[in-house]
């Protein structure tokens, strides 16, 4: 991203995030945001009765604008109808007794705060909490109660909600943030493209850009001040670019390019329903990875194999305590059903222990490096009412089909008998009061994501139904480089021979052991590397469902013999710029 604009014979770029693909060319249509200067203020004891009942109308109005929305949700055909639909759904449940709305009403009664102070007060403290988790997704969830808080303040203030359904077909809205209920006022028809100063390709708004196909690129820096409406916009949301007022030979260009990323799109959706099979004829599984309930859904409108992984951190994240084993149940058990007989792979809770010492009742220092800290399994391992509550909860979710547990980040077989024996105790305590269960626990898996695992994998195979590599960490880890951290992100290579020679190990321990492995980092949803871990024997795959079409249209040019046979010649490189090399005449060859 640059904060400085760049006028150039090619119009005036920015750059940002592309989130959604794409290109849309129109005129711009400036929307004003921010709230301005709020009123903040102390309230008497005696006062503080009848702001609480100001903040529950405001509360009322909000659920009534959502539940508009919501309905006007139903008339958006397909998936990207059903996306916004279940946004709302939860951004209602925010407005009913979440930790937002008691938050705020501790700060009036007990504070004495005014409402829209209060709001903005919890806000912040809900948003600093969000900050600190090292996830990006879960992070980016903040900008979901940002919205809700910003819907809150308005009914409050008095002031209107901004709309998009009388905008001129085609334009391009300029804003300097989009929200998720912005873009659930959106038609495709009338709004072609949106771009906006902060944002990114993680949070709600990207998702839902995604959802119904309007190209957007959020993150561009200087954006807002720098277009006025009725400019002629280019939103690029493939390349990450905006071009204000192009010179006719570019907008030229980008017409003709526009047309052409048309036919791409209609020939990826054609995929939908081919059997994801490499030219030689063998079949692989594709899968995708999923953070919340209703991106399930995609597992069908995809036509994926199942969900190769469910992270379950979402049921635990923005709460003061344990959601208990029926809570669980009944979220995990609509995620069963909604892949539609397909298998789903859950994964138990990652997260650390600092996130959730209130809920724990475990006071203490913070761990001086939570990443290698007690976290993921070791954390479950350490609280047996947690992991019980979860294992009970996949058990009975398993009845309605076919399931598979995964333990993330394992490091010793000992891990893995602790967990089984575990499972097989609430097996037993399920069946005995009668609720319904599979006849054996489901398949129990390690996920391979550090590097003590991927070496010792082949005894790691030995107690485990099924491996999992997690390339993002395993890559993080072998190389010590944190990708969030920009003084050393370059260093992070899934490229490097370390790692691709872990990932050749750990499927030849998987092999030789006859234990079924899958892969689901982003290494999966990249075409390019379809060939090398293709090559080096993996045929199960999962990955962000945008992924899966391209990955797919990679697979069925691939010839498995072939690809054995290059990626020897790879995994024998020691110089990371000529494995590259390799790998781009691999892909070439594909392509060819």
């Amino acid at each position: 991203m640059s904060d400085d604009p760049n006028p150039t014979p090619y119009g005036t770029i920015y750059a940002g995030t592309g989130v959604s693909p794409g290109i849309a060319i129109g005129p711009a249509h400036l929307v004003e945001t921010g709230l301005g200067d709020l009123p903040r203020y102390h309230l008497p004891e005696e006062d503080r009765g009848a702001e609480c009942v100001r903040f529950e109308e405001a509360v009322t109005t909000a659920v009534g604008q959502i539940e508009n929305i919501r309905v006007r949700t139903e008339s958006i055909p397909g998936e990207g109808g059903r996306d916004v639909g279940h946004l709302m759904d939860a951004h209602l449940s925010m407005l009913k007794g979440s930790r937002l709305i008691r938050g705020v009403e501790h700060r009036i009664r007990d504070e004495g705060l005014n409402a829209e102070a209060a709001v903005q007060a919890e806000t912040a403290a809900i948003r600093a909490r969000f900050e600190a988790i090292d996830d990006p997704y879960l992070a980016a969830r903040i900008q979901d109660i940002r919205d809700v808080a910003g819907r809150l303040i308005r009914a409050l203030t008095g002031q209107r909600y901004r709309a998009f359904g009388k905008l001129p077909a085609g334009s391009i809205i300029i804003a300097d943030e989009i929200t998720p209920a912005d873009t659930a006022l959106m038609r495709p028809e009338q709004v072609a493209g949106f771009a906006t100063l902060t944002g990114g390709a993680q949070g709600h708004t990207a998702i839902m850009a995604r959802s119904l196909g309007i190209p957007a690129v959020l993150g561009a820096e200087g954006l807002s001040s720098g277009v006025v409406s009725g400019d002629t916009v280019i939103v690029d949301g493939s390349a990450g670019r905006i071009i204000v007022n192009p010179p006719a030979d570019v907008l030229a260009r980008y017409r003709d390019s526009q047309s052409l990323d048309r036919r791409a799109r209609n020939r990826l959706r054609s995929l939908i329903g081919v059997p994801s099979q490499s030219r030689d004829g063998t079949a692989f599984d594709l899968m995708i990875n999923i953070e919340l309930p209703w991106e399930v859904q995609s597992v069908a409108s995809l036509d994926a194999a199942g969900v190769g992984l469910l992270r379950t951190e979402f049921l635990f994240m923005n709460r003061d305590d344990i959601p208990d084993e029926e809570e669980q149940t009944a979220v995990l058990q609509s995620i069963v059903e909604g892949a539609e007989g397909r298998p789903v792979t859950i994964r138990t809770l990652d997260a650390g222990g600092e996130k959730l010492v209130g809920a724990l009742g475990r006071p203490g220092a913070p761990s001086p490096n939570p990443a290698l800290g007690l976290r993921a399994v070791r954390l479950s391992l350490r609280h047996a009412g947690l992991l019980t509550s979860q294992l009970s909860a996949i058990l009975r979710a398993a009845a309605l089909g076919p399931v598979r547990i995964l333990l993330p980040m394992v490091i010793a077989p000992q891990e893995v008998s602790d967990v089984r024996n575990a499972l097989n105790r609430c097996h037993a305590a399920l069946k005995a009061r009668g609720e319904a269960v599979p006849d054996a626990p489901p398949p129990l898996g390690a996920m391979i994501e550090v590097p003590g695992a991927a070496v010792t994998a082949d005894i790691l195979a030995q107690c485990c139904d099924f491996l999992a590599l997690g390339t993002n960490d395993l890559t993080q880890y072998t190389l010590a480089a944190d990708r969030a951290d920009d003084s050393v992100a370059a260093l992070y290579d899934p490229l490097h021979p370390a790692v691709l020679r872990l990932i050749a190990m750990v499927a030849d321990a998987a092999g030789r052991a006859g234990r079924p492995l899958s892969l689901c980092g982003e290494m999966a949803g990249d075409p390019r590397m379809l060939p090398l871990l293709a090559g080096m024997g993996l045929t199960s795959l999962s990955m962000a469902p945008g992924s899966l079409l391209p990955v797919k249209e990679r697979l069925l040019r691939l010839d498995l013999p072939s690809a054995r046979q290059r990626v020897a010649d790879i995994l024998a490189q020691t110089d990371r710029t000529r494995i590259g090399v390799l790998l781009d005449d691999f892909n070439d060859a594909v392509s060819a």
